[in-house]
């Protein structure tokens, strides 16, 4: 197959719909702690403002990737997410309350639930075993560039209008809006294989797991064990700021995260494509490790860079091909089940982390927390090799 014709039209659509999207989400992200904080938000509370998001995500990607199946459709299902997403930007500027920053936060989860089965399972469609990494890595490639482009919105306009933070959510709603627009241009195909099913019962995703494939399960337990021990990103933030960062240099080291982490998501994808995806997963398992073991303890400004470039090669090394790999396991009319159900359940597990995470943060220290974290994974990537060797998780779904 001819390079060109490995990233199709849609998912040229797809990738830049992402990368609209994140610059509309990232232009908020590094700057959400400080803003919460400044509004009167612990930072046990902001644990649990992360955890509840990605819990109240949790549910409507396992339900709303069940349904794309069962109706054979994925456009309306993105379209639709992408809209949620857009209109809670906004909302976060409006009032500043913790029950409405609750609400709007809960909003654009919901918006990523809708959309991420239905998303990723036409990625797959639209791609083969042979370069699934590297689709899943050009769409995170795009979708962190708008990571990167986002903060640095928000640097400019804050250098300006320095801690003017609620004038950043109204902002952010252009290009959620250019991300919808955009989803517009996508056409619907017909899935073959796919028996449609109009109700969807709210839980019907966990069923999904009786008939699963034993690879899939093997894989899953494996990257939701991971998940539990991988904290929201918003504590990253936090440390550096515990490390007299100001707000300029902490958007920067975001940016300079986002960057690497654009740039080698495809280059790892064809690794990946190359010598397999399974080993790319586990190396950047161990990078996390590395990089979360570190961040507590490491001062000179070069350490911290180093500590994030680490942590970029492994976003970049496993987000992307952990999806590529379930895909394909999985049979393709349950592509956004199994997806929904991988990631429903993570943002569950992401609760549990997050929360334990600002427990740890406050009850003892936040290198307690970091140690911690890191000291699970390395069982996880214990786990996961031996189920690499002895081929409990195969590379792509049996014949």
């Amino acid at each position: 197959m001819k390079e060109s014709k490995i990233i199709t039209r849609t998912i040229w659509i797809v990738s830049f719909i992402s990368l609209f999207t994140d610059i509309a989400s990232e232009m908020l992200y590094p700057v959400m702690p400080v803003f919460l904080r400044k509004i009167g938000f612990t930072v046990a509370l902001i644990g649990i403002l992360e955890g509840m998001a990605e819990a109240t995500a949790g549910l409507s990607k396992g339900y709303f990737g069940n349904k794309s199946d069962r109706l054979g459709k994925r456009v309306p299902f993105i379209r639709l997410g992408y809209g949620l997403s857009a209109l809670s930007k906004p909302m976060m500027g409006i009032l500043i309350t913790p029950v409405w920053i609750f609400m709007a936060r809960a909003l654009d989860r919901v918006g990523k639930g809708v959309r991420t089965g239905a998303r990723d399972a036409l990625l797959s469609e639209e791609s083969s075993p042979g370069n699934k990494a590297r689709v899943f890595g050009f769409h995170r490639s795009l979708d962190t560039l708008g990571a990167a482009i986002g903060p640095l919105v928000a640097l400019l306009f804050l250098y300006y209008f320095p801690e003017e933070y609620r004038w950043l959510f109204i902002i952010a709603f252009v290009p959620g809006v250019l991300a919808v627009s955009l989803a517009f241009l996508l056409k619907e195909k017909k899935l073959a294989g796919h028996a449609i099913k109009t109700r969807t019962p709210l839980f019907g995703f966990v069923s999904y797991w009786k008939k699963a494939p034993s690879g899939y399960k093997y894989l899953v337990c494996g990257l939701l064990a991971f998940i539990l021990f991988n904290s929201s990103d918003a504590f990253l933030l936090l440390m550096l700021k515990e490390k007299g960062f100001s707000d300029s240099a902490l958007i920067g080291m975001y940016v300079f995260y986002n960057v690497v982490y654009a740039l080698m998501s495809y280059p790892l994808g064809a690794l990946a494509d190359k010598i397999g995806l399974r080993i790319v997963l586990v190396g950047g398992l161990i990078l996390f490790a590395i990089a979360y073991g570190s961040i507590g303890f490491v001062e000179a400004f070069a350490l911290i860079v180093l500590v994030f470039l680490l942590y970029a090669l492994y976003a970049a090394a496993v987000e992307g091909i952990s999806k590529a790999l379930i895909t394909n396991i999985v049979s393709g009319s349950d592509t956004a089940t199994a997806i929904g159900f991988y990631t429903g359940f993570g943002s569950l597990a992401t609760l549990i982390a997050s929360s334990m995470a600002g427990f740890l943060w406050t009850a003892f220290s936040p290198q307690v927390m970091f140690v911690f974290s890191a000291s699970g994974v390395v069982f996880v990537v214990i786990y996961l090799s031996f189920a690499f060797l002895r081929d409990k998780i195969p590379h792509i779904k049996s014949a």
